[in-house]
């Protein structure tokens, strides 16, 4: 039997801090949040560790060539043993979806899952690749959103797909290393990304232009909060493919793309404030570092 740490580095357990974040950025878009936001946020990152099993499991010839020390080819993990564990979690994570938000999550959660599979199984190393991967990451969203008004989550669920472009277009180099004009590009895309999710909330009632000052410094507070955390999220993520653009080395990408899993949830915390959910959206926020500092152990790549 494989260890517990053998399979933790097979799933990149310390990514799935990215995946709640999310959920509660879809649910605080629709109006949604509620007692069902924990479990949907629970089985979504039950399906992305199931896809980072099956990935292992369908690259696992490959890695045997690039990435030996990996789980598989290194042979602590069996192949039997990682699909059984990828088929496991996915049908775990759609039944808990199907429990916590009903027949509106499930219809998220089934083609979430065959994204994910499709994706490990055939897009992957394809053109459509990473818009394949994008549509996991806005599907996964819109779960968050089941049992609100799911239209509203919609510039949520674009906002993360573009990002998850950016990082799986990256993460094709990973090996090889890239051309400067592929970090140039998911740069401009990150840029676009963060302006995207730091713009202020909707204007606030006329009856709240006379509220007293302190409530007029938190709302304050509120209306720049997304701002900063967007800041944040591209201070993080962009200055690592600036680096990969001075030197696009194979190990330059590679923490280019760790920056941008680890950095994630400052992006889904600024959509979170955004959404009206400010001390929500910085404890999502909080993520980042966290994730960065549980990186060194276990790789998010």
């Amino acid at each position: 039997m494989p260890r517990v740490a053998d399979l933790a580095e097979l799933v990149r357990a310390p990514a799935a801090l990215s995946v709640p974040g999310d959920v509660v950025a879809g649910a605080a878009a629709a109006g949604a949040l509620g007692r069902r936001t924990p479990a949907l946020a629970a089985a979504s990152v039950l399906l992305y560790w199931a896809g980072m099993a099956a990935n292992d499991w369908a690259d696992r010839e490959l890695d045997a060539v690039e990435r030996p020390e990996r789980p598989i080819p290194s042979g602590r993990v069996s192949p039997g043993v990682a699909v059984g564990l990828a088929a496991g979690l996915t049908v775990a994570g759609v039944g808990l979806a199907a429990a916590a938000g009903g027949r509106r999550a499930t219809a998220v959660a089934l083609p979430l899952a065959a994204a994910v599979w499709g994706y490990d199984l055939a897009a992957k190393n394809t053109a459509a690749g990473p818009a394949v991967m994008a549509t996991c990451r806005g599907l996964d969203v819109l779960l968050g959103a089941a049992g609100g008004r799911t239209v509203r989550a919609l510039p949520a669920a674009v906002t993360v797909a573009a990002h998850t472009w950016t990082v799986t277009a990256l993460s094709r180099r990973e090996v090889s290393g890239a051309d400067r004009a592929l970090p140039l590009r998911t740069l401009a895309g990150t840029a676009l990304v963060a302006a995207s999710a730091g713009l202020p909330p909707g204007r606030p009632p006329a009856a709240d232009v006379a509220r007293s000052g302190a409530r007029r410094a938190v709302g304050t507070v509120a209306v720049a909060l997304p701002a900063v955390l967007a800041a944040w999220y591209a201070a993080r993520y962009g200055s690592a493919q600036a680096r990969v653009a001075a030197e696009p080395t194979a190990a330059r990408v590679r923490s280019a793309v760790g920056a941008g899993i680890t950095g994630l949830p400052a992006l889904q915390g600024a959509l979170t404030a955004r959404a009206g959910s400010g001390l929500l959206g910085l404890a999502v926020a909080a993520a980042a570092p966290l994730g960065r500092r549980l990186a060194r152990k276990v790789s998010p790549t």
